[in-house]
């Protein structure tokens, strides 16, 4: 193994550490000190990846970001309105799915919002983005509303408590089912045996 894939050993294994706190704690509530000593490290080992909690906020917030960006993009290069909208709709309950606790803490910690809104300042709003690629570039009160309903919805029922325990396909599922309901979207047919 070498000196950089271990760094990024430590770097990875400090992220999900730091989540675990979070997630525990509040990003308010976690220390540098309380994440090293989960880690097992010094707090100077903390130091040596990130200066601040701040950094480390951002940076476990990133992965997902980055994640949800891509699927805008690859949303409105699709070539039909439909496939814009499912593309988008798939894409958006996939992230909520493989990212439970992190979408967990945005649903109810002001510091994890705090880091994604440094992390995206000066980009174009991923909300605005979404909500063109879901009812188009000009929506109406309505659309706007449906579409927060949706996204809100989508994502607190995914990082919800109370549905921790419910395996990720079906979650999946009815994360799916609900979103195309109140987008108004037709119901996808399983295929006849």
């Amino acid at each position: 193994m070498t000196a950089g894939t271990t760094t990024e050993d430590t770097r990875s294994r400090l992220l999900a550490t730091a989540l675990r706190q979070f997630t525990l704690h509040g990003v308010e509530g976690t220390s540098l000190q309380m994440i090293a000593a989960d880690l097992g490290v010094t707090k100077a080992a903390v130091y040596y990846h990130f200066k601040t909690k701040d950094e480390i906020t951002e940076a476990v917030a990133a992965p997902a970001l980055a994640e949800f960006e891509t699927v805008i993009d690859e949303a409105a290069a699709q070539r039909t309105r439909g496939a814009q909208i499912e593309h988008a709709l798939v894409g958006f309950v996939d992230l909520v799915v493989r990212h439970r606790p992190l979408v967990a803490l945005f649903n109810s910690d002001p510091g994890i919002q705090r880091a994604i809104e440094r992390s995206l300042k000066g980009a174009e709003n991923f909300k605005t983005r979404m909500m063109s690629v879901l009812v188009g570039p000009d929506p109406t009160l309505a659309d706007q509303i449906t579409v927060h309903v949706v996204l809100g919805g989508l994502a607190l029922a995914g990082g919800g408590e109370e549905n921790a325990e419910i395996d990720d396909e079906t979650l999946r599922e009815h994360l799916m089912a609900a979103g195309r309901r109140l987008l108004g979207r037709p119901r996808r047919r399983s295929p006849r045996p």
